[in-house]
């Protein structure tokens, strides 16, 4: 009995309080920690996934994040959602990422944007809709600030303020980034039709 309650607990969404709760309870630390898995890696992985667009690349990130989480959870503070506090860690190590190998790619003549299409188009990344594919080479183009908060809005679809909280931007600033980047992706399908 207390298995099967286990295990229907363990698929109902958990609460933040719940997870740091349990999580500061040394009997319960690693139960918690496998909740907060079970409720957010998947959304954490596909934002990074989509950043990255290499699966390897998007995994390797994901364990970071969480090996991040599992060390600092503890000192959490709750000023905000435990999903925001993922992302800002999700967010701030992909952009290293990003720098990290466009500054690898800046001694040869492929870039990074031509590297991640590459990669979009090898890859098991889309199912081939041809529509899908062009707004992801689209978003390609963008900057990688520009990129992510794209993405945070587009397909995460959280509320500027969480954006907000995630990147430390105004949130006037992320409308006016948002809007750009919605604007140069509308163009560059225009132009690639």
């Amino acid at each position: 009995m207390s298995t099967s309650n286990s295990l229907l607990q363990e698929q109902q969404i958990i609460s933040d309080q719940e997870i740091l709760i349990a999580f500061n309870d040394a009997s319960k630390k690693e139960k918690a920690f496998t909740w907060l898995l079970h409720r957010d890696q998947k959304k954490i992985y596909w934002f990074i996934r989509r950043m990255v667009i290499d699966h390897d690349d998007a995994n390797d990130l994901v364990q970071e994040v969480f090996i991040k989480v599992w060390k600092s959870l503890a000192g959490f503070r709750g000023e905000s959602k435990i999903t925001t506090w993922l992302y800002r860690i999700a967010s701030n190590l992909t952009i290293t990422f990003l720098e990290q190998k466009k500054k690898k790619f800046s001694h040869i003549e492929l870039s990074e944007g031509d590297d991640l299409k590459e990669k979009l188009y090898s890859g098991t990344y889309c199912d081939g809709n041809k529509i899908q594919m062009k707004l992801q080479e689209a978003i390609l183009t963008l900057p990688n600030t520009q990129r992510l908060i794209f993405q945070l809005r587009y397909y995460d679809e959280l509320k500027y303020e969480e954006i907000s909280e995630i990147t430390g931007t105004t949130v006037g600033g992320l409308k006016a980034n948002y809007h750009i980047a919605a604007k140069k992706v509308e163009a560059f399908i225009k132009e690639t039709d």
